[in-house]
């Protein structure tokens, strides 16, 4: 008996059952996931690194946005109104002295449509405008989509014409822009080139000055205005700079009847010297009055009446 309790205690005792584990492991699993989408594949992490590259050039190529604007006080918002000034929303102070200018400016709104018009408690509006006189009306603008710069030769190209191009080199003044796109929408121009740092952006006084051709003249921003040069002229374009000094006078120069970007400096400085070494010409427009210099919306005007000229 002993014997046999022995042999009794080397049996194995009970087993839990399996659960269907053992059915499930033999069963298929499907079809085996291409190598882009097997986790740690060689072929995975490849195609990872070529959709961060498509990224990244995809950002590069946007021109950027600028932050949306506030036009404050009576005056400037009927007259930003009046312009054409692209708006989003018109704030208008509760209870506020209904005079002939906020009727004139909610008259506007309803007539353009697509301006929200939104009351608004005085001290809101303070708070929005930091305190400035705003008068109880305050008009939102909404942030400037900018191209980008191989965007504006693409244009040209598209229409079967050579690119005519304006680029600004530390102009600051944003009515300065506005005339420089409204004589570059005149002249038959393809868009206009700004610095993305310490120049003029495409605020509500450019887009007033502009006269509404902003609506229909795009315009670049550039990180790096010597670099987007020189890609302009990698693609063919010829570089013009305008300068006091220019070794050539603008009469002579043949190059504006073909792709050509004007590079126009401000009016006290002029060109800055790296954007200076990377034109190909630099021209210089004859003023037998002696003025020492011309304003940039009205030496931008000469030379695209110029050009617009040759290629007629």
């Amino acid at each position: 008996m002993a014997a046999n309790n022995r042999r009794m205690s080397g049996k194995k005792g009970a087993q839990v059952g399996s659960g269907g584990q053992r059915r499930r492991g033999l069963e298929g699993k499907g079809p085996t996931p291409p190598a882009e989408m097997r986790k740690g594949h060689a072929k995975q992490r490849a195609a990872q690194a070529k959709a961060r590259r498509a990224q990244g050039r995809t950002t590069q190529r946007r021109g950027g946005r600028s932050a949306s604007e506030l036009v404050v006080g009576r005056n400037p918002v009927v007259e930003a109104l009046r312009g054409g000034v692209p708006a989003s929303t018109l704030y208008v102070q509760q209870f506020i002295d209904n005079d002939e200018r906020v009727r004139e400016a909610l008259q506007l709104a309803a007539e353009r449509g697509g301006i929200n018009l939104m009351e608004a408690p005085r001290p809101e509006l303070d708070r929005m405008t930091n305190g400035l006189n705003h008068q109880g009306l305050v008009l939102q603008v909404p942030p400037y989509e900018y191209a980008h710069p191989e965007d504006l030769v693409a244009a040209a190209h598209d229409e079967g014409e050579d690119p005519l191009i304006v680029a600004l080199d530390g102009v600051t003044d944003p009515r300065n822009l506005g005339a420089v796109v409204r004589s570059v929408s005149a002249f038959g121009g393809h868009g206009v080139l700004v610095p993305e740092r310490r120049a003029a952006g495409m605020t509500a006084g450019a887009w007033k000055t502009s006269a509404g051709t902003a609506a229909r003249t795009p315009v670049a921003r550039a990180t790096n205005l010597t670099r987007a040069l020189e890609a302009y002229k990698k693609a063919g374009v010829l570089v013009v700079g305008l300068a006091a000094d220019g070794e050539a006078e603008l009469g002579d120069v043949e190059a504006l009847e073909g792709p050509v970007v004007i590079v126009v400096g401000s009016e006290g400085k002029g060109l800055s010297r790296l954007v200076g070494e990377t034109c190909d010409v630099r021209v210089r427009i004859p003023m037998p009055g002696g003025a020492e210099s011309l304003n940039a919306g009205v030496a931008a005007g000469i030379v695209l009446y110029e050009a617009a000229r040759r290629r007629s």
